[in-house]
């Protein structure tokens, strides 16, 4: 049987959780604006160069942390830098797919160790229990 936790420790824990992402974000934002992204603009880049082909825009929304409505408006700003492209899914009219572009593998690969060592830096940091 699990031993529950008094609230007060859960609720601390939790703002600990939620400080250390904020605290992650903005490192991560900070050090990718040199480069012309935001954590969120990386953090789908990265989801995209996980795969060899376009993705549906659906699969996306269900891995990042935006609303649909941010994610679609992230997209749009992604295309206009010329980082990603989209197509309607041949299959599913209603559909849309969204893929890197060579940029947008090129600025991957350019910025992917700056964020895995904020990563590394900022969770290596991190109290442990």
């Amino acid at each position: 049987m699990a031993v529950k936790k008094p609230e007060r420790v859960l609720v601390d824990e939790w703002r600990d959780v939620l400080s250390l992402h904020a605290r992650t974000m903005c490192e991560l934002d900070r050090e990718l604006h040199r480069h012309g992204l935001g954590a969120s603009d990386f953090e789908v880049l990265d989801l995209l160069a996980e795969h060899t082909s376009s993705v549906r825009v659906q699969e996306l929304a269900g891995r990042v942390h935006l609303s649909q409505s941010a994610l679609s408006r992230l997209i749009a700003r992604l295309e206009k830098d010329g980082l990603v492209d989209r197509v309607m899914c041949p299959d599913d009219r209603r559909g849309v797919k969204v893929g890197l572009t060579d940029e947008g593998r090129a600025r991957h690969a350019e910025v992917l160790p700056l964020q895995r060592a904020v990563l590394s830096r900022m969770l290596s940091d991190a109290p442990s229990d």
